[in-house]
């Protein structure tokens, strides 16, 4: 518990046995100056893993729930439905790479507690280590948040995954993608909705394992795509919401 709130924290995971240990370990140390934990739980979904995921990432207190149908967004949607019964105020969703620092947390959550809804960890605002994101991601990055300040009028920096949002709010934003397209549905949603949205700066790392994003051209393509079909589609669903509003 952090100020008062109750924190989750959701970890989508795929084949992550080498680094998901350092990853929950890495939150559940992050204590108040009191002493006490911060985080009050954290649900990993396994999402199709082949090696030992889960089995490291209970031994380090976190629970695990299964997801077969591969995708980022479907393992997060099926962590949340988890994670609700724990009750949390706040959900902070990072990744299982061990590409992040656990020690951001309590950054994240000092906006939180000053009233932000959604508060997104900006790789390009901090610093991130030679190789941790590849030439398309960065590009992909630059282009994606663009087209959202193009369409929608509100300048991001990243799509960082590592980010935390109150519970309330991401009930509000009826969360659908279940691929790629999850991040950024998030932060398009959020200024539809009308959130009080903020950017902090956070490291990246060399992740642990091979990205299956910026690792092979399939995961690029995949990537791309999700997240420029989504920017239409949100696009498009909110400019009939717009027509039949003013019918």
């Amino acid at each position: 518990m952090y100020r008062g709130y109750r924190i989750g924290v959701v970890i989508p995971a795929l084949n992550e046995e080498e680094s998901i240990s350092a990853v929950v370990a890495g939150m559940f140390s992050q204590t108040n100056s009191d002493g006490t934990r911060i985080v009050d739980h954290i649900v990993v979904c396994d999402n199709g893993s082949t090696d030992q995921t889960s089995k490291r990432a209970v031994d380090r207190g976190a629970e695990v729930v299964f997801e077969s149908q591969k995708g980022y967004g479907r393992a997060c949607l099926t962590a949340i439905d988890r994670l609700q019964h724990h009750h949390p105020e706040i959900v902070v969703f990072i990744d299982g790479d061990n590409s992040f620092e656990g020690s951001a947390l309590c950054s994240f959550l000092t906006e939180m507690v000053n009233g932000a809804d959604l508060v997104v960890g900006s790789r390009s605002k901090g610093h991130y280590e030679k190789g941790s994101l590849s030439s398309s991601q960065i590009f992909g990055n630059r282009l994606a948040t663009m087209l959202i300040k193009l369409v929608w009028g509100y300048r991001y920096s990243d799509l960082g995954p590592y980010r935390a949002i109150r519970f309330a709010a991401l009930n509000r934003l009826s969360m659908a993608d279940e691929a790629f397209g999850w991040t950024i549905e998030m932060q398009i949603k959020a200024i539809q909705h009308g959130l009080q949205i903020t950017e902090i700066p956070v490291n990246t790392s060399n992740r642990i394992g091979e990205s299956r994003i910026s690792g092979n051209l399939v995961g690029i393509f995949r990537a791309g795509y999700g997240i420029l079909s989504t920017i239409a589609k949100l696009r498009l669903e909110q400019g009939k919401l717009n027509v039949h509003t003013t019918s």
